[in-house]
């Protein structure tokens, strides 16, 4: 390998310390990378300029110039010509590397919540040329591919638990801003870890939406399931129980506060939503249904029939996970883990606050619960499913077969 050699001036020196750093740095950068070339011609000659040796290959036949774009400006390189024309160098295939991991940093800029137009100034300052916000666009298409992969994905485990929920996006839609539903459906597989199962966009949370989403999930393989937590959403709820028949719903009991004490005047609420924190600590069904009558004579003594009206028609749906075993009813009796996932959604999307289109929608979000889903399913599990295996093997023993008369021969 031929040496590289090359010098600074005095000037360009004391600026490396003392003085315009940033300017330095470009010229020293450039006097590297026009050494290295020069000394990968020697190599490739075989001999230095106007050395003359039995081993040389060929001559040099000048240079051409050539522009390259890095962090501290603009770089003027001289690669040498030789009369054979062989002259090659890795130079610009590691460029062309640090090129793609540019691209790449700039999808994950975007997905980090930075604007198009953010991204274009911020690259102007890092790179010393600016970028067309269809530059950039074009990148995050490039997003497209993957992102369809892993929403069509085969689904080959069993899921009994599903955490479902949506949350609403603005979208320009041929002129208008209009709101739309990015539905969400979460797993817990059967080794305990978390997964996002699927995804949808819609014009809202209506009934067709949610059953589609779940008929395409269980024609990607979703089976298994026995437990379902959401919001009490009328469209939800029915698609949830005419898709998943032998599955239990839970009604998302913060969603229900929320509910119960819109029904309650503010004076007094309190005492009311105290009561019914107790209710939905308690340690066992039968203590939560002693607490409830309690709550239901205090509303009725009080002349609440609304709240008690929504109390009674919901205590079932909003005690269900009750039929789980202890271990899993905290995480299990509200939508808090799809609520935390979709906040996490919400901050990035903030930043763009509009959506072009409805591919952007899923292209950013997308993006983003496919790391999360990558996150959760090589971490920790979420549960432990001994406990549920355990009772789901005692529940089938208890059924009793029902009796049937021997046939006489």
């Amino acid at each position: 390998m031929a040496r590289v050699n090359f010098t600074l001036d005095d000037e360009t020196v004391a600026k490396l310390f003392v003085g315009d750093g940033e300017e330095a740095m470009k010229v020293l950068k450039e006097k590297a990378l026009n050494a290295l070339l020069c000394a990968e011609a020697t190599e490739q000659i075989g001999a230095d300029p106007y050395e003359r040796t039995e081993t040389r290959q060929t001559q040099r036949n000048g240079y051409r110039i050539r522009h390259l774009t890095t962090r501290v400006g603009t770089l003027t390189l001289r690669i040498p010509k030789l009369r054979n024309g062989t002259f090659s160098t890795e130079l610009f295939a590691r460029f062309a590397r640090s090129e793609r991991a540019f691209q790449l940093a700039l999808i994950e800029m975007v997905l980090q919540g930075v604007s198009t137009r953010k991204v274009t100034e911020i690259t102007e300052v890092l790179c010393g040329t600016s970028i067309s916000k269809s530059t950039v666009s074009r990148l995050c298409a490039e997003l497209d591919g993957p992102v369809e992969a892993f929403r069509q994905r085969p689904l080959t485990s069993s899921y009994p638990f599903l955490v479902v929920d949506a949350m609403y996006v603005k979208v320009r839609e041929n002129g208008r801003i209009v709101s739309k539903g990015l539905l969400i459906v979460l797993g817990i597989s059967e080794t305990g870890h978390r997964e996002v199962l699927g995804f949808i966009l819609g014009d809202s949370e209506s009934y067709e939406t949610w059953r589609s989403l779940f008929l395409e999930l269980r024609e990607r393989g979703l089976r298994d399931v026995s437990f379902i937590v959401s919001d009490q959403h009328a469209g939800l709820v029915r698609a949830v129980r005419e898709t998943f028949h032998n599955a239990t719903w839970q009604r998302c009991q913060t969603h229900f506060q929320r509910n119960m004490l819109a029904c309650l005047p503010r004076q007094g609420s309190g005492d009311v939503m105290a009561l019914m924190k107790d209710m939905l600590n308690s340690p066992s069904l039968e203590t939560a249904t002693t607490r409830r009558d309690d709550i239901l004579d205090y509303l009725q003594s009080h002349k609440r029939t609304k709240a008690y009206d929504l109390l009674d028609d919901a205590f079932a749906d909003i005690t269900a996970v009750y039929s789980l075993p202890e271990h899993y009813r905290k995480r299990l009796r509200t939508t808090n883990m799809i609520e935390r996932q979709n906040e996490e959604l919400r901050r990035r999307e903030r930043v763009i606050r509009i959506f072009p289109n409805e591919e952007s929608v899923i292209r950013l979000l997308g993006s983003l619960l496919m790391e999360t889903h990558e996150e959760w399913i090589s971490g920790r599990a979420y549960f432990r499913m001994d406990a549920y295996r355990h009772a789901q093997a005692a529940a089938k023993e208890k059924k009793v077969v029902p009796y049937s008369r021997p046939e006489v021969g």
